[in-house]
């Protein structure tokens, strides 16, 4: 198929997005050629950019395959990065549960500090649909339980997916939780971040490079030199994980900052300045490797991003409290649709009993979230 020009595109895509239209001039003009021609001053950058994002779907549509970019990009929302990161009234200042806190949104320094860092280094960041199905699942709350979640997510030239979850319950339960997964074009780790809170009193952490084979010997040698040193500054960060839900010797790696507290404090003195350094090291690791160009290579790392989303999916420990918070239906499509988007799904559905969290909550609160932390 030959790509069309952005003008042939304009005619095709005006009713598929109108909130280009008010882009394109009213008056168009006649070149000698016959075509139309648009006046520079009546596009900017951003439609250009959605025009020709427009252009590539086309491409997929007509002939099963985007030869522009590796497989996994999700649809390219049509809203700005500004607008995409304030939805929902983000950053929030304020909880919806019960809070004795003078920072009752434990996490949410961690996710303005994340999306700053995305804005300012990541190259052609763009908001993605954070749709599961026909499932909006951008938003969602309990008002009843005092519980709500919020979900965004971006891709960049070097992320095919970034998402995003902060989930607010006050005291009771804080949680941010993201997944950066590189374009497969690179054969590297996923950059794995999960970070909870259950009555201020028991601290979940882990952040790691999530490698994507069985063989982690030569993989892992790629990277784990690079975050020896970081994690050795973090003695208390540096616990070992149960194997109640994951096995460590898959999509885990020996470098992986763990830790379980009941100290608050390591939240700022240890996990945030970590947190940093594993971000910004991932995105380095990134720029830093040539990216595999034979088709075959490529679709072998996808393949293992589809892997590593079906292993997460099965295994998701939070699905009980989603599933208590929201439905069964809605924590199924939000598991498989938005947070593993590329997991597959089985006939029997989602294990959610017992949820980590403690169980399903009692009327008007989360029963006891911590009680199944080991």
């Amino acid at each position: 198929m030959k790509t069309p020009s952005l003008l042939t595109s304009a005619a095709v895509f005006g009713t598929r997005l109108p909130a280009l239209v008010g882009a394109w001039s009213s008056h168009s003009q006649r070149s000698s050629g016959g075509g139309a021609r648009l006046r520079s001053s009546t596009i900017d950058a951003e439609t250009i950019s959605q025009l020709e994002h427009l252009i590539a779907d086309l491409q997929q549509a007509d002939d099963g395959e985007d030869r522009g970019a590796s497989p996994g990009r999700g649809a390219r929302a049509a809203v700005s990065m500004g607008a995409a990161g304030a939805a929902q009234g983000m950053p929030w200042t304020t909880t919806v549960g019960r809070s004795a806190e003078a920072d009752p949104l434990l996490y949410m320094p961690f996710w303005e500090w994340q999306f700053e860092f995305m804005t300012s280094s990541l190259t052609n960041l763009h908001p993605v649909e954070c749709a599961a199905r026909e499932l909006d699942v951008s938003y969602n709350e309990n008002k009843e339980k005092c519980a709500r979640i919020v979900n965004q997510c971006y891709a960049s030239d070097e992320y095919r997916k970034i998402r995003m979850t902060y989930y607010d319950a006050g005291d009771a339960v804080q949680v941010f939780n993201s997944v950066w997964y590189p374009d497969a074009g690179y054969d590297l780790p996923v950059l794995g971040i999960d970070l909870l809170s259950f009555n201020r009193k028991k601290y979940l952490a882990i952040v790691d490079f999530q490698p994507l084979h069985d063989a982690e010997e030569g993989h892992a040698a790629t990277f784990e030199h690079l975050l020896a040193p970081i994690r050795d500054r973090y003695a208390r960060l540096k616990g070992k994980m149960s194997s109640r839900f994951y096995d460590e010797t898959q999509f885990f790696s020996k470098e992986m900052l763990f830790a379980r507290f009941e100290d608050g404090a390591v939240v700022q003195e240890d996990l945030f300045p970590a947190f940093q350094d594993y971000v910004r090291t991932h995105l380095e690791l990134v720029r830093g490797t040539s990216p595999v160009t034979d088709p075959d290579d490529v679709r072998r790392v996808f393949d293992r991003h589809r892997a590593y989303d079906t292993y997460s999916a099965e295994r998701d420990p939070a699905a009980g409290l989603f599933t208590a918070m929201f439905g069964k239906e809605w924590a199924e499509d939000f598991i498989h649709g938005f947070l593993f988007s590329l997991s597959e799904r089985k006939g029997e559905g989602l294990t959610t009993n017992p949820p980590v969290f403690g169980g399903a909550p009692q009327r008007g609160g989360h029963g006891n979230p911590s009680s199944q932390i080991r």
